[in-house]
Order: structure tokens, then sequence, then C-alpha cells
């Protein structure tokens, strides 16, 4: 096996008895083996999740904070990850080899990571080091597969989240003076501009034509951006900003960092989902917002502050389609499988691999 690949057991066809039954039926078995199973149970829920899944988490958050609390949750023999595939192969990587991580729906995957394989990256690390010879570091976003992190890991870099991108690129100029931000080009972008980088100091990546994107001269590079991008975020366009300060003129426009740089030079706030998700609570009542992100959250949000006028940025949003795969018949069908000894959707990191990437997280987690 090579060290990058996921050892996992997969059973992608759901049953068609759970496709038969009511959703009354489906809520009661998975309260059923939730009492019955106690604290050898953990189910994280990402806030994308719909209604139906988040019900039974018993916690929500984004991707590496349910990956640390299903960390601290040593008594928990089985993690059910309701999220996608990077997301519940950081729990393995941070849980106990005892523990065991699943995943209800295999086909619950990203496409952002997809878009940074590890061939690609190790090719796209060899043209770049005849380039710029060892003057590089490279972070990841933990939008990523253990592959990509482990890379990184090896190579002296770090992970970093939406919320402390800002620090960890910092402290990698600190290590090197350029840096090469995998795989979304959005978030990379944007904190770098953030931090006083010119765009004219970007250079991007493309792994399908294996060629830098850039005009000008190669020294003047401080940021190689990977051709990255979140699916649901690269939606949100500048002409959704421009109708809603034509509509709602005293509107607050939120967003996610994931999306254009042009639509973040836009907006009045970007920040994560836990940013945008405070920001929120924490407004003035009668208050109006935008928010650009994920609909599942917004939905939620909406629901949760009915004091507040809140709409999506782009009305015609749909969810995030991987991370809709978890629904309540795969859950339970993942439930019902535990309760008869078995692990099917199994997510094992491979040990050299779970090593690296461990490496990676780890040295983002050490700077508080």
């Amino acid at each position: 096996m090579n060290i990058f690949q996921t050892a996992e057991k997969q059973t992608n066809i759901l049953p068609e008895k759970y496709r038969m039954m009511t959703i009354k039926e489906l809520e009661d078995r998975a309260r059923e083996i939730k009492d019955k199973l106690g604290n050898k149970l953990f189910i994280p829920g990402h806030h994308y999740q719909k209604d139906e899944v988040i019900q039974f988490a018993d916690a929500t958050g984004d991707s590496l904070k349910l990956a640390q609390l299903s960390q601290e949750n040593a008594e928990a023999e089985y993690i059910v990850f309701c999220g996608v595939h990077f997301m519940a192969e950081t729990a393995d990587i941070l849980t106990d080899s005892s523990q065991k991580v699943l995943l209800p729906d295999m086909r619950a995957g990203c496409s952002m990571a997809d878009m940074a394989d590890i061939s690609q990256t190790e090719r796209a690390w060899t043209k770049l080091q005849n380039m710029f010879g060892d003057t590089m570091l490279p972070l990841t976003y933990v939008n990523s597969t253990a592959g990509i992190k482990a890379f990184v890991g090896r190579h002296g870099g770090a992970t970093v989240t939406s919320s402390n991108a800002e620090k960890m690129v910092s402290w990698a100029f600190e290590q090197k003076p350029r840096i090469v931000f995998l795989p979304d080009q959005h978030l990379g972008r944007n904190t770098a501009y953030n931090l006083g980088i010119g765009l004219e100091e970007m250079a991007v990546w493309n792994p399908i034509t294996d060629q830098l994107e850039y005009e000008g001269p190669l020294e003047d590079i401080k940021v190689i951006l990977w051709k990255g991008h979140c699916s649901v975020h690269e939606n949100f366009t500048v002409e959704n900003v421009k109708e809603v300060r034509k509509q709602y003129p005293a509107m607050k426009i939120i967003v996610h960092p994931e999306c254009r740089r042009e639509v973040v030079e836009l907006s009045d706030m970007a920040g994560s989902t836990n940013y945008i998700i405070d920001a929120i609570e924490h407004s003035e009542p009668g208050s109006s917002w935008a928010i650009g992100t994920e609909m599942n959250l917004v939905k939620r949000i909406i629901t949760q502050h009915s004091d507040k006028k809140i709409i999506s940025l782009n009305p015609h949003m749909c969810p995030c389609l991987t991370m809709n795969r978890i629904d309540l018949p795969h859950l339970v069908w993942c439930l019902e499988a535990i309760e008869q000894g078995e692990s099917q959707n199994l997510i094992q990191v491979e040990e050299q691999t779970a090593t690296f990437a461990k490496l990676a997280l780890d040295r983002m987690l050490e700077r508080p």
C-alpha cells in the first residue's frame, strides 16, 4: 500500500430497508442505539450537515474542532463522523488506535480536497524546486486529504484553518521567503492579501497543466497558490453582492474567506464559519445580514435568529452536495452495524501517513 492511501472497509449501497423506514422509525432507532451505547459512541456533526442528522450530534463545529473533540472523548470506542472524508481522516489521525472512526456514507467527499492529490503535489513540488530551490514552505488547509497533510508534514510545513490562517502564514514566512498554499487558492489569496502581500506577488500553480500561472519576474513571487477551490463558496459572485446592496442598502454582508477575492473585497466582513456564527449571535436584534456560506448552515442560523433579517448572499445556492450525502437513513444504517458488532465504512489512515500528517497538525496546534 502506498503510504498516502487510506485503508477503508467500505459499504456504499444503502440497504432498501432503510429507504422504506419512516422518519419516526429512523429517529427512534437512532435514539435507541445512542442510549444503548452511551459513552462508547460519539457523534460529531459538522456545521454543514442536515438538521435531520445534526439533531443526533453530540457536538457540532468545524472539522478540526470535531476531530479534537473526538480525541478528547477517549471513552468512545466508535466515532461516527457526520461530515466528509477528510474530516474523518483527521479524526482518525488524532484519536487513539483503539478507537474506530466511521463515515456513514463513503461518498461524502470534498471537491476541494480532491483538487490536490499526492501525485500532482509531488510532481509540482519537484518542478517548483527547480524554479525556486530550497526557498519554499508548504502549507495546507485542513480541508485536504491525509496524503497532502503528510506531504506538508514531511517538508517542514503545517496545516491551517480559516480561523488561524493569518497566524500560520506569518509563521511560515519566518521559516522561508516563499510559501506554497494548498489546496484552496481563495483562502490563500485572501489571507496573504490581508497580511500586506500584493496580488502581483502571488502566482497560481495549475495542477492540470503542470504550469505556473504568472506574468512577471519569478523572484517577485512570495506566494504560490494551488489552483483549487470550494465548489460552494466559489459560487458567490460580485453580482450577488451588488444585488444585495441594491435591494437592501443597510444590510451587512458577511462571507467565508473561501470566497473569491473580489467578493471578500466588496463584503463588510469575512471570516471562518465560527466567526460568522459568532457575528450573527452577538449582533443587535433587528439587524440584517446576507451570509455567504453553505446553505444548510445559513438556514439553521435563520431559524435560530428570528429576531434578525437574514438571507443567503446567493438566493439560488444549494447545500454542499457531498456533505448532504449523509442523511438519517445512512446514519441509522451505520449505528445498527455498530450494534451488530460490525465496523463498516471504517476510516483508517495508514500509520506512516498518519505520523507525517499529525506532524503538520501539531505544528499548527503548538501555536496558540
